[in-house]
């Protein structure tokens, strides 16, 4: 935890930029009947009854101090998903970074050996000299910023049906353009010394 919130308190360098990146699926739903429109006193209505068009992934790098989001939709989150997302936040995102430093889960698939599973030697290795993966503890998902998007996401884009994986992506995008036009930031103000305060219950102790 700790480690985590000493990176969050680093002063901001384009250079060495920030990323919190997580996973997460949602479901696409179709409706069986065209929904009853919006009328005045009255909400949209629809039918209970839906079509399932699947579950897909949704992969999410947050840089917070920076305002800029990705987020990616693909049809599984296996190691080699995983480490080709790397690959375009490091090769398209931020080309011109010296060295990314990445906050995510304990998940199996967060780790440099995924690289090596996606990739020849030589590129995973250019891949991996890039990175400074930083792990949240275990049920301490909550440190990353990255579920901030997440639920931003969900309720302004995804809480409703989308016919198909074409209207997934499609309004994903219109929300990440959007929302990175509007450079919304994450002030993190956690600190450790808040830590050690807030959660001393979770510190050894040793006594006066």
């Amino acid at each position: 935890m700790e480690q985590v919130l000493d990176v969050y308190q680093q002063p901001y360098d384009p250079q060495h930029p920030v990323i919190c990146m997580d996973e997460s699926s949602t479901q696409v739903l179709s409706d069986v009947r065209a929904p009853l429109p919006l009328q005045p006193g009255h909400v949209r209505k629809e039918d209970s009854h839906y079509h399932r068009q699947g579950v897909w992934n949704l992969f999410v790098a947050f840089e917070p101090a920076a305002g800029k989001r990705d987020v990616t939709v693909t049809e599984r989150r296996t190691k080699v998903d995983w480490a080709h997302y790397v690959k375009k936040i490091v090769d398209e995102r931020y080309p011109e970074a010296e060295r990314l430093t990445l906050v995510c889960d304990q998940l199996n698939t967060h780790t440099r050996a995924s690289l090596y599973e996606a990739f020849a030697p030589a590129e995973a290795h250019r891949l991996a000299r890039k990175l400074e993966i930083v792990h949240t503890p275990k049920h301490g998902s909550w440190l990353n910023m990255a579920e901030i998007e997440f639920s931003a996401l969900s309720r302004q884009c995804l809480e409703r049906r989308l016919a198909d994986h074409n209207a997934l992506v499609r309004e994903v995008r219109a929300w990440t353009e959007a929302r990175n036009r509007a450079h919304t930031t994450v002030h993190w103000r956690f600190t450790t010394a808040d830590a050690r305060i807030k959660l001393a219950s979770l510190y050894p102790n040793f006594g006066d």
